[in-house]
Order: C-alpha cells, then structure tokens, then sequence
C-alpha cells in the first residue's frame, strides 16, 4: 500500500484528540510511541464521526456517508481527511476487522433512529458498540486478540461508556435522550417521557444513577484486571485513561448522583495526578480476569479474535513517522508536568 498519511496528518489526528477527548489525549501521552499513533489515529477517526453523527440536522443519510466513508479507508483510498487517511493505514497496518468499526457507525445509526434502551441489557449493547469496539480495537493495535484480553478490553470501555451515561444525563435529556435503562426509572416512579420533557432531578432519578454506577464499578474492576495482559509498555496509559474514568464516576456520586443540574469533571491538574498516580498504585487483581466477555459484546470478540499474529510494519517509513512524533510527543510531555 501506498503511503497514505504523514507526521502532519498524526499532528491534526492529535489537536482532534485534544480538542475532543482531554481525558484519553493526556493519558495516550503514557503509550509507547508505536501504540500512541494509532490510536491517536483510531480515537481521531471516532470523535470525527461521531460528532458527525451527533449534529443536530444528522440523518439516516449521515450514516450512509459515514458507511462510505469506511469503505473508503478499507479499500484503502480514504476520504480526504487526516483522520481517515490516519485510520486507513492503521486498520490494514494492523488488521483490524471491519465489523468492528461498522459496528460503532451502526451504534451511532442508533441514536439517530432514537432507539430506546429499556432494559441494562439494551444500554450494554448500545455501549458495546460506542466504546467495546474502541477497546477492541485498542486491544489489537497493542498486540492482544486473545478473547479473554479482548473481553476485558470490551469491559473497560463498556463501563466508561456507563460512567459517560451516568455523568450526561442532563444534558443527553435536552438534546431529547434517555441512555438510563428505561425500566429502572419506571421502578423508581419516573415517567421517561415526562422526564425528556421537563428534565428536573429527583432523588428516584439519583437512585438510578448510582444504579448504573454501580454496574459501571464492577465491570471496570474486572476490566482493569485485563491490563495485565497487555504489553507493560502499556500499563501506565491505560490505567491512567481507567482511573480518570473512575474519578469521573466518583464525581458524580459526590455530586449526589445530579448529573442533571451539574456535569462531572476532572481538572487538567487531578488528571495528570492520577497519571503519575497509576505509576505507582499496585494493581487490585494479580491477574486477570478469566470470566466470559459480556453476552452483548461477543459478537465483536469473535470477529477480533483471530488465529493471527498482528503485523507490525511493513515499511520503514512508518517507524520514522513514530520516532518523529516520538520526539514531539516528548516535549509535549514535558510542557504537561511542568503545568502541573
């Protein structure tokens, strides 16, 4: 394959990340560079589209040209863009499955159809595919597509997906949407479409929050055990992006499970603290966790868990790319601990 994409189409890739995803762009500062610039890559090619898909006039046919546009980067002419000429050559670099990043457009087609989640089940599989393809997709560009490391992979991006749920539920409601499981809010006495219409918090609608945290919680403790898994030149930036996740959950319990009112956020400070934090904190599992992946989400694992080992690099020019965003990167670094 002809080259597709350079140093300045990364350095855009990135300013998308940071612009977009503070949280994810400080933590991948802590990935070996090779493992750093495809998934800046990936993350930048899904808060392109996504924020595509989220536009107030998005249709059906947004999601069509979305779909085009990944057939484009499969075929490996991609759409004129950084973060699909990026993506183009880290899919087939390290051959990801194109279910899987079909399945994240069809999670966003969700959305648009306003599919209802009634029960947790329907929230997991929405999250599957908005944030389990991202981990899946992490997992492979580390080097790991064994199913029980692609199932912790899809468990810890479930259950940041279920902490994002549970901070936006406000501002998700304003923009007319209910990613709370549907039936728990009928428990608590809660009508969702007097809810959608007049977004107020109410204890019942903390009552349910807290719920989903609670799932949140157990699904991360058994997806940060599938660190371990993984190359330990990738401990320190994945369990940096975990625990900011999880200090976002915290937040949100501190502020009574009113996430309607208010919206949970961690400080460009707290955030680099608990990068230098994860260095240091020992591990809560000696190992990871063998359970099944989640029912909803074993549909990506069979796709990703193949019989292959993961190319990494078939050219040279590609690992001059990473030495020289390496070198940046490194002063970025820099500049971020002295702020702190």
């Amino acid at each position: 394959m002809a080259r597709k994409f350079t140093s300045d189409h990364i350095a855009e890739c990135r300013q998308i990340i940071k612009e977009g995803s503070k949280s994810f762009y400080f933590a991948s500062l802590m990935l070996p560079a090779q493992v750093r610039m495809a998934a800046t890559a990936l993350y930048a090619f899904c808060r392109v589209t996504d924020d595509i898909a989220d536009e107030g006039g998005a249709t059906l046919k947004s999601i069509e040209e979305l779909s085009q546009r990944l057939d484009l980067a499969y075929a490996g002419t991609p759409f004129d863009h950084a973060a699909d000429r990026a993506f183009s050559e880290v899919v087939h670099h390290f051959d990801i499955p194109k279910e899987v990043p079909a399945a994240l457009i069809e999670g966003y087609e969700w959305d648009i159809q306003g599919k209802s989640c009634e029960t947790l089940s329907d929230v997991i599989d929405y999250s599957a595919r908005v944030a389990g393809t991202v981990g899946i997709m992490m997992s492979i560009v580390m080097g790991r597509r064994i199913d029980t490391t692609l199932a912790r992979a899809c468990d810890l991006g479930v259950s940041m997906q279920l902490i994002n749920i549970a901070r936006d539920v406000g501002e998700d409601a304003r923009n007319g949407r209910i990613y709370l499981p549907r039936e728990w809010m009928r428990q608590e006495g809660i009508d969702p479409e007097e809810f959608l219409a007049n977004p107020v918090f109410s204890r019942p609608l903390g009552n349910v929050v807290e719920r989903l945290l609670d799932v949140a919680d157990t699904i991360y403790e058994r997806g940060m055990s599938g660190v371990l898994n993984l190359p330990s030149s990738c401990h320190l930036g994945i369990r940096s992006a975990g625990m900011v996740y999880a200090e976002i959950g915290a937040k949100v319990r501190e502020n009574g499970c009113n996430s309607v009112d208010t919206r949970a956020y961690t400080t460009r400070g707290r955030k680099l603290g608990l990068m230098l934090k994860s260095a240091s904190a020992p591990f809560s599992a000696l190992e990871c966790d063998p359970s099944p992946s989640l029912e909803e989400v074993q549909f990506l694992i069979d796709v990703a868990a193949r019989d292959r080992d993961t190319a990494f690099g078939d050219g040279e020019w590609i690992l001059e790319l990473f030495a020289e965003m390496e070198r940046r990167d490194q002063a970025y670094l820099q500049a971020a601990r002295s702020g702190i």
